[in-house]
Order: structure tokens, then C-alpha cells, then sequence
């Protein structure tokens, strides 16, 4: 079933005025309920977001759509006579940030668009500071905490997947991309404003996340449910495909470094904690595996490192 109920937005620019208690408590009830929001007046600089979004669609016509009908013939999805459920209709490639960028590995980006994805990069990962130390502040942890528990000993993961989703002739038999929770930490994503398709789980249906014009929709990763002890939510998400339009996605990850050690902030526990705790490049290497299975087996084979093998890997996943 799907329902249309009103979806979190907030308006950071009211975090300087009178009604910074109401937004604080907005992004609170948010990330407590639906794992989601989108924020508006964010920083960003509309110009660079219209020259990120306009650069994008003509990388993917020009480098990125002979490829993906090459990927369709080669796995027979031309005709989509019947359900597919294990594979996406996505067009994607990875640009990595942090701790090392690999801007001038990717093939077919020219030098402008190198140049553009990289300032894009950089404003995100410092808006992804920001919100961080907004968490800490409803959760009632010191500034700097997770920021800290993500940094490790050689900094966070930083990664963006840049994604199109192109028109199906079939929705109903195909998702541009399936249902999951993300892995990590912070997600900030930035869709396009005219052609939907992404869709979150609240109370058992799923909801739309509507495209607006110059917004981030930020959602939570597994890491910060973790380290909340369960207070916020990763929530299932997924893509349906469209019949009509080319939905373009730019999806950054702010994740803990690979060697950082994550578990519920001592704070936020008041007995004994249900999660585990553990080094995050464990967690993504079981999470490689079984990304669109439900999050719950996860947390419990990370207590238990012989029990990794017991979930049944299906899928592979960029790590950044």
C-alpha cells in the first residue's frame, strides 16, 4: 500500500532565529519517526546545484545510457515479460571523497564536471558535519561526538553514487532500486525535482519523498542507529521506476572510517544495550552481501562474528 502523509521538511536558515527550538525539534521527531527528512536553505548554492543536476544528465546521455541499453540486452530485461527481484533498473558509477579521492580515476568526466563534483563534494561533507553536531545536540551528546566516533584513526568515508534512473516501459515488474536500509552514517541526497520515484517504509506502507526544487533529503544509516541504542532509525527505502522521465540521484555518504569502532554512545544506554559493537569495515563487509535482507539478522551476526556467515550473501555493494 502506499499513502501520502506529510513529509519532514525543514528549513535550517530558522536554526539562527526564534524558532530554532521548534526546527531542533522537527529534525528530533524526524530522525526518531521516520529516519528521514529534507532540508531547504541548507548553504548550498542553488547555481552550483543547477550546474551539478545539468552536467549529470548530459554525462549520463553522452557516457552512462548506451551502457545501461548494453545491460538490459545482455540480462534480457528489454521486454520485462516477467518480475524481476533481483536486479535494478539503475545507471550508476562511484565517486569517492575521503580518505583518498578517486575524481581523476573515473573514465568519461570531464575536467569542468571533475572540478564541479568536487566543490559539490566538499560543501556536502561539510554540511554532513553540521547535521552530525545537530544530532548530537537533540541526543544530548557533547559537539563533536560522532564526528569523533566516525574519524577512526585515518578520518571518515566519504562517497558519492550517482545514479539515473531512466524510464521503464513496465514499472510494476522492475524497481529502479530495491528495498533497504544504508550501511552507513549520513546520507545526503540530491534528487531530481520533477521526476519522483523514491519511497521510504513508515508504519507499514510505503511513502512518497517528494522532489523539491534545491532540497537535500538526508536519511539515517545503520552506524547511527547503532551508536543512538535504537533512539533514531535506519528505515527501509527503495526506488520505483517511472514510465516516463529520467530520474537523476546523487546520493553522498558520509560513513565512519574503516577502521572506527562503533557502538551505542554509553549515554543513550541505560541498561545493557540490544545492538553490538564493532569495527564498521566488519560491518560492510557482511553488509556486502546481504543489503536488500532486513537489518535486523545484521546487528545480531555482528555480535557474533561466526554468525556472519550464516546470513545468505545476494548482493554486492560499493563500500566507497
Amino acid at each position: 500500500m502506499e499513502k501520502n502523509i506529510k513529509f519532514p521538511v525543514v528549513d535550517l536558515s530558522k536554526l539562527n532565529g526564534e524558532e530554532r527550538d521548534q526546527t531542533m525539534s522537527l529534525i528530533n521527531d524526524a530522525c526518531e519517526n521516520w529516519g528521514f527528512f529534507e532540508i531547504v536553505n541548507h548553504g548550498l548554492p542553488h547555481d552550483l546545484m543547477d550546474k551539478v543536476e545539468k552536467m549529470t544528465k548530459e554525462h549520463y546521455k553522452n557516457s552512462m545510457e548506451q551502457k545501461f541499453n548494453d545491460m538490459l540486452k545482455s540480462k534480457g530485461l528489454e521486454k520485462l515479460e516477467t518480475e524481476v527481484e533481483d536486479v535494478d533498473w539503475e545507471s550508476t558509477f562511484y565517486l569517492r571523497h575521503l580518505p583518498k579521492s578517486n575524481l581523476n580515476d573515473v573514465p568519461d568526466m570531464s575536467d569542468e564536471y571533475r572540478t564541479t563534483m568536487k566543490d559539490f563534494g566538499k560543501r556536502l561533507e561539510d554540511l554532513a558535519e553540521d547535521l552530525l553536531d545537530l544530532l548530537c545536540e537533540n541526543l544530548g551528546l557533547e559537539k563533536g561526538y560522532l564526528k569523533k566516533v566516525f574519524h577512526g584513526t585515518i578520518g571518515p568515508t566519504f562517497g558519492t553514487k550517482v545514479s539515473n534512473y531512466p524510464p521503464c516501459p513496465k514499472p510494476e515488474m522492475i524497481k529502479g532500486l530495491r528495498a533497504h536500509t544504508d550501511a552507513g552514517g549520513l546520507i545526503l541526497l540530491f534528487q531530481d525535482d520533477k521526476v519522483s520515484g523514491l519511497q521510504l517504509l513508515k508504519d507499514g506502507d510505503w511513502v512518497d519523498v517528494p522532489p523539491l526544487n534545491h532540497s537535500i533529503v538526508i536519511n539515517l544509516g545503520d552506524q547511527l542507529e547503532v551508536i543512538t541504542n535504537g533512539k533514531y532509525k535506519s528505515v527501509s527505502h527503495r526506488v520505483v521506476t517511472q514510465k516516463e522521465g529520467n530520474r537523476m540521484s546523487i546520493a553522498s555518504f558520509y560513513n565512519p572510517g574503516s577502521d572506527a569502532e562503533i557502538s551505542p554512545a554509553s549515554s543513550l544506554v541505560e541498561k545493557e544495550s540490544e545492538y553490538p559493537s564493532f569495527v564498521f569495515d566488519d560491518y560492510m563487509k557482511l553488509y556486502a552481501g546481504v543489503k536488500f535482507q532486513p537489518k535486523e539478522p545484521r546487528f545480531e551476526a555482528m555480535k557474533n562474528a561466526s554468525a556472519v556467515t550464516e546470513l545468505n550473501p545476494t548482493a554486492a555493494v560499493e563500500t566507497f
